[in-house]
């Protein structure tokens, strides 16, 4: 903008008088080019063009931002303007205010989605980083019907797909419902998500391994393990899920326990190839109930156990898929230390990101681990317990007990308890002392009315939330860690 000012004496006072209201002028006039006001719903909303931009330039607000700034008339939006309202404090400080209170999540994240700032949203209602010593139940994810679930999946950016009975239910990183669809399964045991809307299952009461579209609500194909020269190998049921990359692993077993690892091509649908084919006919070559694939070796992590009278007995193995062989095994009872035999494990997982092996012993109930880059005869290191109120006394690592790794933290549940063990000490250290003491600090993560709710089923981690299922309790519980976690400076 261009001033013209009148010719005088530069002595005279006046000339600065003009010079300044002219560069007030200037500002003003600035600052009006930068405002932007709408009309939503019928209430007036005025802004600045930087703070309706900020929605990124994908955003329905950016577009209406281009619009000529000298229009005197509000930019007309028919939508609900107390919900914008939350939007625009949103993104005036990227937090969200109070007042949202009043609405649910999903009316905050439909109109998120309609100016096109749900990203927004998702970070600024997202949980902290997980920390497991922190963690509480937070919220509960219930199916409508069928509320018990028989498995269920959760997806780092925090989402859960549920099987209840023969359904299967999507719930979004907001854990707003997204899709059912029913299969014509009796009831799912195993689950694995195969792409972001494809997903494996199986049954132990239906043969053959499974794939659904949750997009199109459609089954996608079928496969079974088949033998036309072996009479025994027949409605083959599958008994656990994993996958990489470009496969889908399978554990099948037969009515006369045959059992094997099918290898599936995740584009084709198609089977590969078939690993550790066994006769069943003993503890260690029983199915594997629980498969793992670590990214960073390309190996296959298989396990299976068995308790009754005479206590438990089991196997871990890791195979090569490319070569199909077996790359090393253990089997309890038979290996381990000679102070440790008979106290064979009831639960065992994998850290896949610090490629470790946890197993939790049925008789002591301790908990132990393996480097999986030094697999040996007897690699396993023992966690102490160094708080003497806190050492178990035997009998709690039962097969009502379980083990889940999760960023860098290892969760155990005994029963109806959870804990959680968390690194403390580096491996290298472990390693001069000798043994496991001070490796990891054990901390009970609930409460006595927690714990008191029913045998922990299954536990999986997912963004920074922890899923748990509980023995005959509707829903999964969601456990997140609280934004005024860790320890605050008073300096």
């Amino acid at each position: 903008m261009c001033y013209i000012l009148k010719k005088i004496n530069r002595q005279d006072n006046t000339s600065k008088k003009i010079i300044v209201v002219a560069k007030m002028e200037e500002e003003s006039t600035s600052h009006a080019n930068d405002r932007i006001k709408l009309n939503v719903g019928g209430k007036l909303f005025e802004t600045t063009l930087s703070t309706i931009r900020s929605g990124g330039p994908d955003s329905l607000l950016f577009a209406l931002s281009n619009r000529f700034s000298n229009d005197p008339n509000p930019v007309f939006i028919d939508r609900d303007p107390e919900i914008f309202s939350v939007l625009l404090s949103l993104l005036r400080t990227n937090h969200i205010p109070s007042t949202a209170r009043r609405f649910s999540k999903q009316e905050l994240t439909d109109e998120a989605l309609f100016y096109g700032i749900d990203s927004y949203l998702r970070a600024a209602t997202s949980p902290p980083p997980f920390s497991g010593i922190d963690a509480s139940i937070v919220d509960s994810v219930r199916p409508a019907s069928e509320g018990l679930p028989s498995t269920f999946s959760a997806a780092e950016n925090g989402s859960v797909w549920i099987a209840h009975g023969g359904q299967l239910s999507s719930y979004d990183w907001n854990l707003i419902h997204a899709a059912t669809l029913r299969t014509h399964l009796d009831e799912i045991n195993s689950i694995c998500r195969v792409w972001p809307e494809i997903v494996a299952v199986g049954s132990e009461s239906d043969a053959g391994l499974h794939f659904y579209n949750f997009s199109g609500s459609r089954h996608v194909g079928s496969l079974h393990w088949s033998d036309p020269s072996d009479p025994r190998i027949f409605k083959a049921r599958v008994n656990s899920i994993t996958a990489s990359e470009n496969s889908v692993f399978a554990s099948f077993d037969c009515p006369h326990r045959e059992n094997c690892i099918l290898e599936v091509d995740k584009a084709k649908i198609q089977i590969v190839s078939q690993l550790g084919r066994q006769s069943g006919n003993q503890a260690k070559h029983m199915v594997p109930g629980k498969l793992t694939w670590i990214p960073a070796t390309g190996v296959l992590v298989g396990s299976a156990v068995t308790g009754g009278a005479f206590g438990y007995s089991g196997y871990i193995r890791l195979w090569d898929p490319r070569s199909g062989e077996v790359v090393w095994e253990t089997n309890e009872p038979g290996a381990g230390r000679s102070s440790r035999f008979g106290d064979s494990f009831s639960a065992i997982d994998v850290d896949v990101e610090k490629l470790l092996l946890f197993k939790l012993c049925s008789k002591s109930g301790d908990l132990a681990m393996a480097d999986i880059r030094r697999l040996g005869d007897d690699p396993w290191v023992y966690l102490k317990e160094k708080n003497p109120s806190l050492v178990t006394n035997g009998g709690d690592g039962s097969i009502n007990s379980l083990v889940h790794c999760y960023k860098g933290q290892v969760f155990v549940g005994r029963g109806g308890g959870l804990e959680v063990w968390s690194r403390v000490q580096d491996m290298a250290e472990c390693e001069s002392d000798g043994d496991g003491e001070g490796l990891y600090r054990r901390n009970f993560v609930d409460k006595r009315e927690d714990s008191e709710k029913g045998v922990i089923k299954k536990i999986e981690g997912g963004g920074d939330r922890l899923f748990i299922s509980r023995e005959d309790v509707e829903g999964i519980e969601v456990w997140e860690s609280s934004h005024s976690a860790g320890a605050i400076s008073v300096l």
